[in-house]
């Protein structure tokens, strides 16, 4: 059971042209229903915060070791079945870890809603890609929503499951993709999950902390390949990213406000709780359809040099271990 260069390549360029079709049977969405299988047997919100810190600690570990410990027999047994066999299955299941062209779709629906006029159907769209309430939003905040979304899940979303394909081949890869999922379903400061998600949060901020940080430097050699300005999308980086509460978050949001001398952050509002962010960038260019079009222009170089990357790390490795 090797995965090869010729394999990651395979998945990256499948994503590139299928993306993730809806009906499709997609990884991602089976360990958010493992995850909420097992929150069902942990979970007491009657329970102490100790309690639930435990419970929350044992759930993750359910989670992420399931998630791991099945990936990996699958592929094993498949691949001691036939080879080619094992070599499809890796090759699927790092596509379907990677959302460079879906990122692309569902944020360009939402801009395309916003360009017929239909603010409705623009605030819907959003609110299937963002946690944030999108019921209020008016035309710029949607903008700045999506612009914020793209450049996050540009870490998430593509360069981190790149870097742990890399390292860690399909069970690298899903595994990071549990623990990513799991921050994004219970790691909340909200009465539930407070303290019940705590360490599927903290799991989450350490596992992002390279990726988050390679992301904002690929972006800026993304921004210098476009003609963008690759110095002020470092130095926002280097400057605002820390002011965020999140400590990966900041990274790919300031280097894209850098790049585009846009403005992001602002007042969001969760779960019926305004939420204060600190501002990154300044707000130079305003926001509009065409800075999210430079914005998926610089979301395809980064996504493009990541790939290069994790080649250059798979070649490295496979010739060390050939």
């Amino acid at each position: 059971m090797v995965f090869l260069p010729w394999h990651l390549t395979a998945a990256y360029f499948l994503d590139l042209l299928l993306g993730d079709p809806s009906g499709w049977p997609h990884p991602v969405r089976w360990i958010g229903r493992w995850i909420e299988w097992c929150e069902s047997l942990f979970h007491d919100e009657d329970g102490s915060p100790g309690y639930q810190r435990i419970a929350g600690l044992i759930f993750w570990l359910m989670v992420v070791g399931g998630v791991a410990c099945t990936t990996l027999a699958c592929v094993k047994l498949v691949w001691l079945l036939h080879p080619v066999a094992g070599a499809v299955l890796s090759i699927w299941i790092s596509y379907a870890v990677l959302a460079t062209r879906s990122l692309h779709a569902e944020s360009r629906a939402v801009v395309r809603a916003l360009a017929a006029g239909d603010l409705p159907a623009a605030r819907k769209r959003l609110s299937w890609i963002v946690s944030r309430d999108t019921s209020q939003l008016g035309e710029r905040e949607i903008l700045r929503a999506v612009i914020e979304t793209v450049a996050e899940n540009i870490s998430d979303g593509i360069v981190a499951p790149l870097l742990f394909l890399a390292l860690g081949g399909p069970v690298g890869a899903m595994t990071y993709k549990a623990v990513n999922t799991m921050d994004s379903m219970v790691g909340y400061l909200n009465d539930r999950y407070r303290y019940f998600g705590w360490f599927a949060a903290r799991a989450d901020d350490v596992v992002n902390f390279v990726p988050s940080r390679l992301t904002a430097l690929l972006m800026a050699a993304a921004a210098a390949a476009l003609g963008l300005d690759w110095r002020n999308a470092w130095k926002v980086a280097r400057k605002d990213a820390r002011r965020m509460k999140s400590p990966n978050a900041g990274y790919p949001e300031a280097a894209a406000a850098g790049a585009l001398h846009i403005q992001l952050g602002g007042s969001s509002t969760y779960f019926g709780q305004v939420v204060m962010k600190p501002t990154l960038g300044e707000d130079v260019n305003p926001l509009s359809p065409e800075v999210y079009s430079s914005m998926i222009r610089l979301m395809y170089a980064t996504s493009f040099l990541a790939f290069l990357m994790a080649l250059g790390i798979l070649f490295a490795l496979w010739g060390r271990l050939a």
